[in-house]
């Protein structure tokens, strides 16, 4: 029953872990629409795209909440280049479809991870698990195997972005539909590659920021111990 119950201490501490990044996805991108503005400023897209900040933050809130599941087309008039016309073309659209159906996966998959994460720690409860030393253990197990990955990508993408963007869509996309020509597509000038960059960059440092926190939180349990023991 031991090996039982830290093997679902790991699921757990991986659970939680598969959820905060999720997570950490979806704060960066929708706690603070201000990051968008600001981004598109350091990257100067208002003089690429000839259009006002209040119409590309326009077009950004429809396209996130398009991202969200809300609306079946991503279709946004506005004002390019002293035109009213669609933001958005064919080739934006198949390929944001494929980046919806990700984005919701995702959530999807956030949404099993937090239900087997509830499940494993009733099943802790229920057959008595030492859950004061599994649950923390576990946890410190999971991380120790996601840290390696996360800095092994930390490392790749401060080295050489473009290779990992270029790979992350070659591994999660079977076209090249992703691949933008700067003098046809608004969307690309709106979303210059230094902008992704910097919302990874934002992403990781959420992620990073949560596991520390729970890390923290995973020696509580023995640090109480131990003055209960002295006292």
């Amino acid at each position: 029953m031991k090996k039982i119950h830290w093997f679902a201490g790991i699921i757990l501490g991986f659970s939680i872990i598969v959820a905060l990044l999720i997570t950490s996805f979806e704060i960066a991108m929708y706690s603070d629409f201000d990051v968008y503005r600001q981004e598109y400023e350091k990257y100067d897209v208002l003089s690429d795209l000839d259009m006002t900040m209040d119409d590309v933050m326009y077009v950004t809130h429809e396209m996130m909440n398009y991202l969200r599941g809300e609306g079946d087309t991503l279709s946004v008039m506005t004002t390019v280049e002293g035109k009213e016309q669609d933001f958005f073309n064919e080739q934006d659209r198949f390929h944001m479809g494929e980046v919806r159906d990700l984005f919701i996966g995702g959530l999807n998959i956030r949404l099993g991870a937090c239900a087997a994460a509830v499940l494993c720690v009733l099943f802790l409860l229920f057959t008595r698990a030492d859950i004061k030393k599994i649950i923390p253990r576990s946890y410190r197990i999971a991380l120790g195997v996601t840290g390696a990955a996360v800095l092994l990508i930390g490392i790749a993408a401060v080295v050489d972005f473009n290779a990992v963007f270029v790979q992350f869509h070659h591994i999660f996309f079977d076209n090249d539909l992703w691949i933008f020509d700067p003098a046809e597509d608004y969307m690309i000038r709106m979303l210059p590659e230094g902008l992704f960059y910097d919302m990874v960059m934002r992403i990781g440092a959420i992620f990073v920021a949560g596991l520390a926190v729970l890390l923290v939180l995973s020696f509580i349990p023995k640090i109480l111990d131990r003055k209960k023991k002295l006292a």
